[in-house]
């Protein structure tokens, strides 16, 4: 967990000198990535909101998404994810969204466990988009590897410029 402070630590100092805002919406890391941004002290600066879009209903309750608008789309996919962090982004009115979906075991769903699709959308669109494959059933190490690999691809964006 050290880790994921750290990398939420240095996201923030960028985020809050340039005066941007995030929001999440995060399903198999189920709020970690949202506890790390708000680990920070500060975080009212820059961090609008988040939640854990592990459901259909969830996406329609949080997001306010359509099934037109996911009409096609299968969870755990990279345009999933595009979409999720695109979403939230739009919803929040926010600088930047980040988003992942995946499986974190141990059972397997139509992905196997260890599996992650995380996105990051900005102020240019979907800037980036990136599958991870663990190799693990461990739920909870899975967990905490898909919330590093999400905000090790945001701060790697953030710090392009």
């Amino acid at each position: 967990m050290q880790e994921l402070y750290e990398l939420a630590g240095r996201v923030a100092v960028i985020l809050k000198t340039r005066k941007e805002t995030i929001a999440v919406a995060e399903s198999s890391a189920g709020g970690l990535l949202s506890a790390a941004l708000l680990s920070v002290p500060g975080a009212s600066a820059y961090y609008l909101g988040g939640g854990v879009v592990y459901t259909k209903t969830a996406l329609k309750a949080l997001l306010a998404a359509t099934r037109d608008e996911t009409k096609g789309m299968r969870s755990q996919t990279e345009p999933y994810a595009q979409f999720l962090s695109s979403t939230v982004r739009e919803r929040f009115a926010s600088s930047w969204g980040i988003s992942e979906t995946g499986s974190a075991g141990p059972t397997a769903t139509s992905y196997a466990a260890g599996h992650t699709c995380v996105a990051i959308a900005g102020p240019n669109g979907v800037e980036a988009v990136q599958t991870i494959e663990t190799g693990n059933d461990n739920r909870t190490v899975n967990m905490d590897a898909f919330a590093r690999a999400a905000l090790t691809l945001l701060l790697s964006k953030l710090e392009q410029g």
